[in-house]
């Protein structure tokens, strides 16, 4: 049988050709702000309703505002992936502050939109949501009645949107302009590289304990050259933020990112009651994968490593096989979606430099395809990342079905999908080891993320947490970010690591990400949450896909604790829920630390 070859640089001509110079955005860009110029008046002139007879109206207005939206969304997912693809496409960037202005005008738009269905009577309301070309969007529409009645005026929030481009973004586009960039020299193998910050991050997992030290010390003292700039971009961000929400009356800085998540506050605290309840076998990991490594504690720049030197390398046609291989099992659905991704050309994986560090997954909405974007470099590290993103993209494809404007789904419901697809493949790669050692190591990388988001993702919780109370009573210094980074370290890590990253506020990138506020608690959610759907799909194989299907489709539609009930049967609100998971990932520290007993 021939080895299928997949293209491992993604095709954004489909959408529109010639990237950053390309004539057809051009034509796209302007034709969506005459659209929203139009469309704009209409909404000034939109009056709030006195009777259901208005329905009709109203339906058509979103109709229009939700078309709008999804162009705008449409030419934001290709200039992300121009700017991914390459850091140095200065016309990209300057694309991005058109789009991100167009963003701002839409959004202060239809926020007056909104704040005019606020102020409808409660006996008009419901009959409005009664009509049948509102029904499907009430939840929704209830929403956005919540949302504005919690805001200021009309103009206030108008002008904290237009202010906004030039006063919010733009520090975050100072951020990603600064790291674009940002070089470090290190010497891998012999040989001296220049490498972006981005590939010089892969490296912190080398075999050889020299050049991850190396490399760490080197993207320490690069963070620190920039430290002065990087807390001036991090400060504003949030200052703005406190600003709007000290407006809004708004005293607790997780309001908004719970309300993002469509979730409560005493969900996010059961989660990390119960993670910090239960944190002491993942520092036994920590400490065993010390001893193996010949020392007494982890340094920071060991925290990635791996203690089996000789780990397989997986070709990216080889890893792309066994993510569909072990699809298949769990959702011939998500199989044949993700091979028809491998095959089209939506994985953006090669290894070169210039590219920006991470991955992500974005769609394109009125294409109904997504793209991804990652750096392949061979390991199962690689292979599960590529398998999460799948994920991500599966879920889109899931809701191509629903209305846009009940696909918005939250961030922590995203990860949920994500990482389900993840499991799938680390928990396939642990039981298909072909040697003990295989398997040691592959346990290994599958535990580390259970480390990553129990202990890593945790420290950048408490990190934020803290500095957004600092921050209201005015600038924290570069020195003092320095040392709530380190305290969150150490505490989130239990003491299991010598050294920490003080830097790390500065080189992360979702804290100086303007559409998102604390980026990092969704994460330990989705991947907790998805354990829970993991364990009843293991149960019932391919016959648990409808049931999953089902399940994402209604993650736009309803608050978690209300999708985890329905599907589930659980009260996420209870530690009892989240130890369930923690549960399973410490049995497979119980094995490590069996196999690992010499």
């Amino acid at each position: 049988m021939t080895q299928t070859t997949y293209p491992q640089v993604w095709d954004l001509d489909v959408f529109f050709k010639g990237g950053s110079e390309s004539k057809e955005l051009r034509n796209h860009l302007e034709k969506v702000k005459n659209r929203l110029d139009e469309f704009a008046k209409k909404l000034q002139s939109f009056e709030t309703p006195t009777s259901s007879s208005q329905a009709g109206e109203i339906a058509d207005l979103i109709e229009e505002g939700s078309d709008i939206s999804l162009h705008i969304r449409q030419s934001g997912a290709f200039i992300s992936c121009l700017e991914a693809q390459d850091m140095k496409d200065k016309k990209a960037s300057a694309l991005r502050s058109e789009v991100t202005e167009l963003s701002a005008t839409y959004g202060a738009a239809f926020n007056a939109f909104q704040q005019k269905l606020a102020q409808t009577e409660e006996n008009v309301w419901k009959d409005l949501l009664n009509d049948e070309r509102l029904k499907e969007w009430d939840f929704v529409l209830n929403e956005w009645r919540n949302k504005a009645q919690e805001q200021l005026s009309e103009d206030e929030e108008s002008l904290i949107s237009a202010l906004s481009v030039d006063g919010y973004h733009a520090w975050g586009q100072m951020y990603n302009t600064i790291v674009g960039k940002m070089t470090v020299n290190v010497t891998v193998d012999g040989e001296e590289k220049e490498l972006s910050v981005g590939q010089a991050n892969n490296l912190l997992s080398h075999d050889d304990p020299e050049v991850r030290k190396d490399v760490y010390e080197k993207l320490e003292a690069a963070w620190k050259d920039q430290e002065d700039l990087f807390a001036n971009t991090l400060n504003h961000l949030a200052g703005f933020r406190l600003n709007v929400y000290k407006k809004r009356g708004w005293e607790n800085v997780l309001k908004e990112p719970l309300d993002i998540n469509r979730m409560e506050q005493k969900t996010l605290d059961a989660m990390w009651g119960a993670i910090s309840k239960h944190k002491d076998p993942f520092a036994k990991f920590l400490n065993r994968k010390a001893q193996l490594l010949g020392k007494e504690k982890l340094e920071w720049y060991d925290l990635g490593a791996s203690t089996q030197s000789n780990k397989e390398k997986l070709s990216y046609d080889e890893g792309a096989q066994f993510i569909l291989k072990h699809f298949e099992k769990f959702s011939p659905e998500m199989a044949k979606f993700s091979k028809r991704a491998f095959e089209e050309g939506w994985i953006e994986a090669e290894d070169r430099s210039g590219k920006r560090p991470g991955g992500f997954c974005t769609g394109f909405p009125l294409d109904e395809q997504s793209r991804i974007f990652m750096t392949y470099s061979g390991s199962m590290s690689n292979v599960a990342t590529l398998a999460h993103e799948l994920g991500h993209a599966f879920h889109s494809h899931a809701l191509k079905t629903v209305h846009p404007l009940n696909r918005r789904y939250a961030m922590n419901v995203a990860e949920t999908a994500s990482t389900f697809a993840e499991m799938i493949v680390a928990d396939a790669s642990v039981k298909e080891a072909s040697s003990e050692k295989d398997k040691i190591a592959l346990l290994e990388d599958k535990i580390q993320r259970s480390v990553a988001f129990f202990m890593n993702i945790h420290s950048r919780f408490l990190f934020e947490t803290r500095f957004y109370e600092e921050r209201k009573n005015g600038f924290v210094p570069a020195e003092r970010l320095n040392e709530l980074t380190d305290e969150a370290q150490r505490e989130a890590y239990k003491g299991a690591v010598q050294s920490t990253s003080p830097s790390y506020w500065s080189n992360k990138l979702h804290f100086h990400i303007t559409g998102v506020p604390f980026y990092n608690f969704p994460y330990t959610f989705g991947y907790l949450f998805s354990l829970s759907i993991y364990a009843k799909a293991l149960e019932e194989g391919t016959d648990y896909e409808e049931q999953y299907i089902a399940l994402l489709r209604d993650t736009a539609t309803m608050s978690v604790e209300d999708l985890a009930m329905k599907h589930l049967g659980e009260d996420i609100t209870q530690e009892a829920f989240w130890e369930k998971g923690i549960e399973l990932c410490k049995s497979d520290v119980d094995e490590y630390l069996s196999l690992t007993d010499k």
